[in-house]
C-alpha cells in the first residue's frame, strides 16, 4: 500500500511540475526581481527556527534575560540573512547565447551570460530543471559590475529542433538557512543532429555525370598540367596547392576525364529497416565524405541539396535530416 501511495504521489508531482513549467513562456532576457524570485526556509532554517522556540520558551518560563538576549540575537541574524539571500539574486539580468548543434545522445552546451549591475555574487547555482525531480547546479561567482558567461550543460536525447530547456538558478547564501530561486525558459532552438551511424558502412558509389572538365595534356610524372579557377564541387585532390601558395587563389586541376562523378547520398540508399537507422547512416555518410574531402549531394523524400562540401553544406545536410519528418 506504500508503494502504491509513492506511486501516485510521484504521478501528481509530476504532473504539478508539468503545469507549472508550462506556465513559463520563452523569453529573449530574464531579469531577477522581487516578482520571480522565491524565498522558502530550508531543512536547517526549519531546525533553526525550531531551536529559536525553544530558546524563547526556556527564557519566558525561567525568566532568562541573557536567554532573551541569545533568542533575539539570533533571530534577528536569521531575518538579516534571509534579506541576503534574496538580494543574492535581485538586479540579475539573464541572457542565453545560441547553443551549437549536437548529435543526439550528446551533451550540448548553453551559455548563459549573467549581467551583474551591483556588487559581487556568491553561491548561485544553475542547471537544468527537469519535470518531477530536483535540477543538477553547478554553483558559480558573479562578478561585481559586469557580465560572467556561465556554462550549462543540456542532455540532448532525441534528434530535431528542440526548445530550449527551463532554467533554475538557485543560492542558499550565506548561512543555508533560505532557498531563494528563480526559474526562466530562454527563447531559442537547440539543433539535434541525428546520432551517426558507428561504425559507419561505405560510401556509396559515385554516378558518372556528363558536362565533366574536358581532357587535358598531361605533364611527365603523370601529373595535370591543365588549370583553372576553382569551382565549387571540385575535391579537395583537384586543388594545385603550390599554385595556391604563390598566387594566394584557389586554383584546381582539370581532370582527363570528359564526365564528372557525382556522390549522391541517398535515402533510398540506405538500404535500412526503419526511419531513424536510414538517418543515422546518412548522418555518418555525411561526417565520412567531409573527412575523405569529398563533394557530396543529399537526397530526401521532397528534399534535394545539391553537391558541395565544406562546413556550411555539412551543416545544411545534417540540418536537414534532423528536422526531416
Amino acid at each position: 500500500m506504500n508503494r502504491l501511495n509513492r506511486t501516485m504521489l510521484g504521478r501528481l508531482r509530476r504532473r504539478f511540475d508539468t503545469w507549472w513549467q508550462g506556465r513559463h513562456r520563452p523569453a529573449e532576457q530574464w531579469r531577477l526581481s522581487q516578482r520571480n524570485i522565491y524565498i522558502v526556509p530550508t531543512r536547517a532554517g526549519l531546525f533553526f527556527g525550531m531551536t529559536l522556540m525553544v530558546l524563547l520558551i526556556a527564557s519566558i518560563n525561567y525568566q532568562l534575560n541573557l536567554g532573551y538576549a541569545l533568542t533575539f540575537l539570533l533571530a534577528g541574524s536569521a531575518l538579516a540573512s534571509m534579506h541576503m539571500t534574496h538580494n543574492s539574486l535581485r538586479g540579475l539580468t539573464l541572457h542565453a547565447r545560441p547553443p551549437a548543434p549536437v548529435f543526439a545522445g550528446d551533451r550540448a552546451t548553453l551559455e548563459v551570460v549573467v549581467t551583474n549591475p551591483g556588487a559581487a555574487r556568491h553561491g548561485l547555482g544553475f542547471g537544468v530543471q527537469m519535470p518531477g525531480g530536483p535540477a543538477q547546479l553547478a554553483f558559480a561567482q558573479i562578478g561585481a559590475a559586469g557580465q560572467s558567461p556561465v556554462a550549462i550543460g543540456v542532455l540532448a536525447e532525441k534528434r530535431g529542433l528542440q526548445s530550449l530547456p527551463l532554467l533554475k538558478i538557485e543560492t542558499r547564501f550565506p548561512f543555508g538557512l533560505f532557498r531563494a530561486w528563480s526559474l526562466w525558459r530562454p527563447a531559442g532552438q537547440l539543433c539535434v543532429y541525428p546520432r551517426a551511424e558507428h561504425p559507419a558502412a561505405a560510401l556509396p558509389a559515385t554516378a558518372a555525370v556528363a558536362g565533366g572538365p574536358m581532357p587535358a595534356r598531361g605533364a611527365q610524372g603523370g601529373e595535370f598540367d591543365g588549370l583553372r579557377p576553382w569551382r565549387r564541387g571540385d575535391t579537395l585532390r583537384q586543388v594545385a596547392w603550390k599554385k595556391v601558395a604563390r598566387s594566394g587563389e584557389l586554383i584546381s586541376r582539370e581532370g582527363h576525364e570528359s564526365a564528372r562523378h557525382e556522390l549522391w547520398l541517398d535515402w533510398a540508399a540506405t538500404r535500412q529497416p526503419d526511419t531513424e537507422a536510414r538517418l543515422s547512416r546518412l548522418a555518418a555518410w555525411v561526417l565520412l565524405a567531409e573527412r575523405q574531402g569529398l563533394a557530396y549531394g543529399l537526397r530526401l523524400p521532397g528534399l534535394e541539396l545539391p553537391p558541395s562540401s565544406g562546413a556550411p553544406h555539412r551543416h545544411a545536410a545534417l540540418s536537414a535530416l534532423a528536422a526531416w519528418r
